[in-house]
């Protein structure tokens, strides 16, 4: 682990500081060049955009640039560090918009003292881009933060921590109660976290057809049931009267158990509570709610998925953002709605059940991978995700356009 905080480290800071820089996309080698790039030229299309503002996207980068925002009040799995901390994470966020879907964005780390402050941040700077991507902003302020914004502003707003999370899961989910013989109807699920990742993945899960009856969240303090008063106005909505008070009464005779917590929250004990063939996603990072090696000894009748790329079966959110912006920016959306997350999940599912490329075999060392309990979702390096998503996401906003 020292090693790879070093090497870490030294990623970062070497040969010059941080993973972003500034490339011009225009020639400004001339003394004709300087003068269409600034004065006299730029003020071409600024007439242009003062007569239209639509014309910004003729004229600038507007129309491929994402601003990833944060107040750094929920980094990763370190918690609430401050905004200047979440810089490196908002920097990664951008290479990989940058990396997998040739989105380009200026990372903002907002020291804002209250929600409103930093919504009227957002508002402001808003003109500069075609979409916003909010991330590690602390639950429940993130829920009125997005909601807000998607009303406020004619550009789409994603909460990655949230939605994109919750695209991952349902996928994932979908090809794995498809191969254990269940059908998301009929799963009874648990789920270990009621922030943001966790209350917008059974929301999605519930639009896409399972029962919310079937649905015990579990929160640090245990089940959120009917009896409790100490749940704030998100957490209620999930909120079942039932004798179940413990994660261990809620995980007997469980399908499925989500895990978007903390490390090493579940036993085996726990898992062998559960139902005939059940389906264990241990999402926390970088350590999950139980190890793969655990969980297996508990259950070998389980399909199983983490957060992590060193295990099979990785919820990885970069199978989602990047794409998901792609095709709202070259749809011109202007928000990204609960249709377009869907087309999104069942584009993803359909993907892993295909023949896998021979170049993703030789990026991950495998021989094969084939639709099954260890290949559930595609590989992020898989090149046919950038082929399928964004035409899914575009052609869901046509639909509701119509």
């Amino acid at each position: 682990m020292d090693n790879l905080k070093q090497r870490a480290l030294d990623y970062h800071e070497f040969p010059k500081a941080g993973k972003l820089s500034v490339d011009s996309s225009k020639p400004c080698a001339t003394a004709a060049e300087l003068s269409l790039a600034y004065t006299p030229g730029v003020a071409e299309p600024v007439r242009e955009i003062g007569a239209n503002p639509e014309n910004a996207y003729r004229y600038t980068n507007k129309g491929n640039l994402v601003a990833v925002i944060s107040d750094g009040t929920a980094i990763l799995g370190l918690g609430n560090l401050g905004p200047l901390a979440s810089k490196p994470v908002m920097e990664g966020k951008a290479v990989l918009f940058k990396r997998f879907a040739n989105v380009d964005v200026f990372d903002i780390e907002v020291n804002a003292p209250s929600v409103e402050a930093f919504i009227e941040t957002v508002v402001n700077i808003s003109p500069t881009f075609g979409g916003i991507n909010l991330e590690d902003i602390a639950a429940p302020h993130c829920f009125e933060i997005e909601r807000i914004l998607k009303e406020r502003l004619d550009i789409p707003v994603f909460h990655d921590d949230q939605h994109g999370t919750a695209i991952i899961i349902c996928a994932g989910l979908i090809n794995a109660l498809e191969l254990q013989g269940k059908s998301l109807a009929d799963a009874k699920m648990v789920c270990l976290g009621a922030g943001a990742a966790g209350l917008a993945g059974m929301r999605l899960l519930i639009a896409m057809g399972a029962k919310k009856e079937n649905m015990t969240l579990v929160d640090s303090k245990g089940v959120i049931h009917a009896g409790r008063t100490d749940l704030n106005v998100y957490k209620q909505e999930f909120a079942k009267e039932t004798s179940m008070r413990t994660l261990a009464d809620a995980m007997t005779g469980a399908d499925v158990f989500i895990g978007v917590s903390g490390p090493n929250l579940v036993t085996g004990d726990m898992l062998k509570l559960m139902a005939p063939k059940p389906v264990v996603f241990a999402m926390a990072n970088p350590d999950p709610e139980i190890l793969p090696k655990d969980a297996h000894a508990a259950r070998d009748d389980l399909i199983m998925a983490t957060g992590r790329s060193d295990f099979p079966n990785q919820v990885n959110n970069v199978l989602g953002f990047p794409y998901i912006f792609r095709g709202a920016l070259d749809a011109r959306a202007r928000k990204i709605t609960r249709k377009m997350m869907i087309a999104a999940v069942k584009a993803l599912a359909e993907m892993a059940k295909e023949p896998v490329p021979e170049e993703v075999l030789k990026a991950y060392g495998a021989t094969e991978m084939t639709f099954g309990k260890d290949y559930i979702l595609p590989k992020p390096f898989d090149p046919r995700l950038i082929d399928r998503i964004p035409p899914a996401i575009a052609a869901a906003v046509e639909k509701e356009a119509d």
